[in-house]
């Protein structure tokens, strides 16, 4: 084998979102930053470390909203420990139609349909509807995180847009 066959690596390929999380030391965590807690996508609303016992390290208290059900849920990690911080990204798309079975068609930037993602439970869900019954033009924010999607936000898109 020469010298320069022993450097032609093969790699196989993955996708961009290839890891739902990533690890982040516990002290370095921050308040309106993300976190997962019992397997959930959370924002961290709240945080609090305790000093160093007589044997071991600094615990670090976490207190965080999961950003697709809302429910408060809370953690305790040594700061030292490593902890899973979600992937979390925001889309606006513009809502073409709203079907009968609950959920939106959307429409990305580029023109490229998206119709997968439901029509969100609660006020929030009937604000959207009702906009949209008015015939107004309006884009929608889904939040994306660890195979989970959700509108969150809408508002009127900007005239001539």
């Amino acid at each position: 084998m020469s010298d320069d066959e022993q450097h032609n690596h093969t790699f196989e390929e993955a996708s961009a979102g290839a890891s739902l999380t990533f690890p982040m030391q516990c002290s370095a965590l921050r308040k309106n930053g993300h976190v997962v807690i019992k397997g959930r996508p959370c924002k961290i609303v709240e945080m609090s470390t305790s000093k160093t016992g007589k044997h071991g390290h600094a615990k670090v208290h976490l207190v965080a909203i999961d950003i697709f059900t809302t429910k408060k849920m809370e953690d305790i990690c040594p700061s030292t420990h490593n902890m899973d911080v979600p992937h979390v990204t925001r889309s606006e798309y513009q809502l073409l139609d709203i079907a009968d079975d609950g959920f939106l068609n959307l429409m990305t930037a580029d023109g490229t349909p998206k119709d997968d993602v439901k029509v969100p439970e609660g006020e929030l869900g009937q604000q959207i509807t009702d906009e949209f019954k008015s015939e107004k033009d309006l884009l929608v924010t889904i939040i994306r995180s660890m195979g989970e999607e959700q509108a969150i936000s809408f508002k009127e898109a900007p005239k001539g847009a």
